[in-house]
């Protein structure tokens, strides 16, 4: 089997090719049943996996590791190691900022100072 590696253009493609009207009107029985009869579909994440999934993509997609990370955009090293492994959730605001990071990262950077 051959391995692909996926690229922030390639991810930023097919978020913009999604129908999201459409996945927005299944039900959660539907999601669940197109997930089961789809053999390679990941298998579905949980609110948490969903966040601790965001938090370290971005991080990875920027290249940084954690404590680089958590020093440019002054998030305690410990909160973004909760929020990567699951053991907390980023309120509104965190995932406000980490929408932010993610399509804006070196002006955030540059804002503070990083």
């Amino acid at each position: 089997m051959a391995i692909v590696k996926l690229t922030r253009e390639m991810a930023e493609q097919a978020l913009r090719e999604t129908d999201w009207a459409w996945l927005d009107a299944q039900s959660d029985e539907e999601i669940a049943r197109n997930v089961a009869d789809d053999p390679d579909a990941p298998k579905l994440l949980t609110e948490a996996g969903t966040i601790s999934a965001f938090a370290k993509t971005i991080r990875e997609g920027l290249g940084l590791s954690q404590e680089q990370f958590a020093v440019r955009f002054k998030i305690p090293i410990g909160t973004l190691r909760d929020w990567e492994q699951g053991r907390a959730k980023p309120d509104g605001a965190a995932m406000a900022y980490l929408r932010v990071i993610a399509a804006r990262a070196e002006m955030v950077a540059a804002v503070l100072g990083g």
